[in-house]
């Protein structure tokens, strides 16, 4: 199985509909001068959603080697990678203040 059909996986039973890979952006981003992110943002069109017609997805391994995988859908704000990113990246953070 390839990254993007990991990917489109990880779409499917996230958000439960299929997706077909459209493209990349490759995103850093950087948070009071260190790196959160440098990587590439993969882009879906999503099939038959009923909120979004986009995704965002990436895979990243943790400190332990585990490997994590993110779908992000297109829905106000989130309207590019980049957007997907940082939104992900406060999801984390408030995750860690709970």
């Amino acid at each position: 199985m390839t990254d993007v059909e990991r990917l489109e996986k990880a779409i499917f039973d996230l958000h439960g509909c299929k997706s077909k890979h459209q493209g990349y952006l490759h995103v850093h981003e950087t948070f009071e001068g260190q790196t959160v992110w440098d990587g590439d943002v993969e882009i879906f069109a999503l099939e038959k959603h009923p909120r979004a017609t986009k995704a965002y997805a990436w895979s990243y391994k943790d400190d332990a080697g585990k490997e994590h995988y993110v779908a992000i859908l297109g829905v106000h704000p989130v309207d590019n990678p980049r957007a997907a990113v940082q939104a992900y990246i406060v999801a984390q953070a408030e995750k860690k203040a709970e």
